[in-house]
This record gives C-alpha cells, sequence and structure tokens, in this order.
C-alpha cells in the first residue's frame, strides 16, 4: 500500500465515520494537554504518568494479543517504528519535558498545531508526496508563531520547552505518515503504540531509572490521570484518530488537529486558571482560519489519501 500524489474525495460514509473520528480524537486530545500542564499540580511523576499512559491500554487489551500477533508481525519493521516512536513513550516524554516549561495551550500548540506542517515536511522530503493547501499551512503556521510569542517572556527555558514540543510535532508526524504506510488495522496500530512503550517504561521503573510516587499519590489522582492518560489517550484517541487517518488520509487529519489549540486555549481558563493573552487569542482565530483553509480544498488528501480498500 502506499499513498498517491493525488487523493480523490472519499465515499460520504467514510468521509462521515472519518470526521466523527476526528472529532472524538480532537476532544481527547485537549484532555491530554490539559494533563500534561496538570502533572506539575500533582503529586505523580512524568514517568508515574506515562506508565498509566500505556500499562492501562495494554492491560484492557491484553486479552485480544493472542489474535493479533500474526498481524503485528507482519508489519513491516519502518513503518512499525514510525508508529512505535512516533505516539509511544519517545512522544511522551519530549512532550512532558516541554511542557514543564509551558502553558497548555502551547503544549496543544506547538504539537498539534504544527503537525500539519510536519506531516507535509516528512511527506514531501521522505516519499516525495506533494498536495498540501500551502495557504492554509501558511496561516496555520502564522497562528502558531502568533500563539508561541503570546507566552511573553520568550527565555532560554521557554525556547527550550517550545524546542521539545516541535520535536514530538516530527515525531507525531511519522506516526500519522507511519500508519498510512503500514496499512494496518487501527486496533492493530493501536497494539504497535502500546506495548512497546509499556514494556520499555516498565522496565525503566523496575530497574530504578526513574523515581515513582504511585505508592503516595492521593488515589482520586490516580483514577483521574489514569481515565484521562490511560483510557482518554491510550485508548480512545489512539484509536479513532487511526479511524480518522484511514477515512480521511493523513494530511487532512494533521490538518484538523491544529483545531486542537483552540479547545484547550478555552478549556485551560477554568481549569488550570490560565489567562490568553490578546496575541495567543489571534493566534487561535489564525489557526482556525488555517483549518479552514486547508480542508476548503475539493481534493480531500490535501492529504495523504485514505487508505485503498
Amino acid at each position: 500500500m502506499s499513498f498517491a500524489t493525488t487523493a480523490v474525495a472519499p465515499p460520504l460514509s467514510n468521509a462521515l465515520v472519518g470526521w466523527a473520528a476526528m472529532g472524538a480524537a480532537l476532544v481527547t486530545w485537549s484532555g491530554f494537554s490539559l494533563s500534561m500542564r496538570g502533572i506539575g499540580a500533582s503529586a505523580l511523576s512524568p514517568s508515574d504518568v506515562a506508565l498509566l499512559r500505556f500499562a492501562v491500554p495494554a492491560l484492557i487489551l491484553l486479552p485480544l494479543l493472542p489474535s493479533r500477533l500474526r498481524r503485528l508481525k507482519a508489519v513491516r519493521i519502518g513503518p512499525a517504528l514510525m508508529i512505535a516512536f512516533g505516539a509511544g513513550l519517545p512522544f511522551f516524554a519530549l512532550v512532558a519535558a516541554g511542557s514543564h516549561f509551558t502553558s497548555a495551550a502551547h503544549v496543544s500548540a506547538l504539537v498539534a498545531g504544527t503537525a500539519p506542517l510536519a506531516v507535509a515536511i516528512l511527506g514531501r522530503l521522505f516519499l516525495g508526496q506533494r498536495g498540501a493547501s500551502v495557504p492554509g499551512l501558511a496561516v496555520i503556521v502564522l497562528g502558531i508563531a502568533l500563539l508561541v510569542a503570546g507566552l511573553g517572556g520568550l527565555d532560554a527555558r521557554v525556547l527550550a520547552g517550545a524546542a521539545l514540543l516541535l520535536g514530538a510535532s516530527l515525531l507525531w508526524g511519522s506516526y500519522t505518515l507511519g500508519m498510512r504506510l503500514a496499512g494496518v488495522t487501527p486496533m492493530t496500530c493501536l497494539m504497535l503504540v502500546t506495548y512497546p512503550s509499556a514494556i520499555a517504561i516498565a522496565l525503566l521503573k523496575a530497574v530504578g531509572v526513574f523515581e515513582t510516587h504511585l505508592g503516595s499519590v492521593d488515589p482520586h489522582q490516580l483514577l483521574v490521570f489514569s481515565a484521562v492518560q490511560g483510557i482518554g489517550t491510550g485508548l480512545v484517541s489512539t484509536l479513532v484518530y487511526a479511524v480518522a487517518v484511514r477515512h480521511l488520509g493523513a494530511l487532512r487529519c494533521a490538518t484538523m488537529g491544529a483545531l486542537a489549540p483552540v479547545l484547550v486555549t478555552g478549556a485551560a481558563i477554568p481549569l488550570l486558571g490560565e489567562q490568553p493573552t490578546p496575541l495567543t487569542l489571534v493566534g487561535v482565530v489564525a489557526v482556525a482560519l488555517g483549518v479552514t483553509l486547508a480542508n476548503g480544498r475539493r481534493a480531500t488528501g490535501a492529504g495523504f489519501a485514505p487508505a485503498a480498500r
């Protein structure tokens, strides 16, 4: 299975499934960004949250694993690594480190917001693919720049955090493209993300590389992070995003993901007490406009094509 240089619009039924799945992904991504910023206010360490993020879905999916082993072994190593690294523990580690220096809105803006650009660049460099809406991507990039400028006080720590989050965006772009190259079902994709990272973080915790506070954490905090990270992000968002990419194409889904900062900026006001600056609000509007422009093209793949059935 390979990308098509010029994508065609998917059938209406497939498109509706894809849009519904993408909407669900946006909501769960917002919860992910907010919870990553919330780690600092909790008794959990970032590695504790990583363990919940990957171990909870790993345990839930365990009864299904034996029947999927043959399909997992059949995935080519390149796309499998793009999926496992792009949305797995390395991605989580970059986001956790970057979020320590920035706000929830900027975690979302610099990861999901720049993902369309990452997908377009990686697709062009490594796969020779075209099809991105240049005006739409340009407005999205402008909006992200305004969001970053809205942070204020861009010292070395903030810039370091932004660089880490942009690195996470590149990993996410490789994950999105990896799903298209692998041509796997959403469930197989979910397991490729979950099990390598669950095993890795469990081993690292077991040998004492990372500290743990799980034994002294308020049960309520444990349940909240297990629900948001383990079930919301670990299961729901990974599964529905794979469904969306399967039906809509890689670049279109990455472009729609740029709307996540809009949701997070609004939610962070009551939940985390983060007040957006006027410049940040202008950036949010620009991102939303860029997404509209990028998805206004008749050729749905502005985005590398939906999977052939």
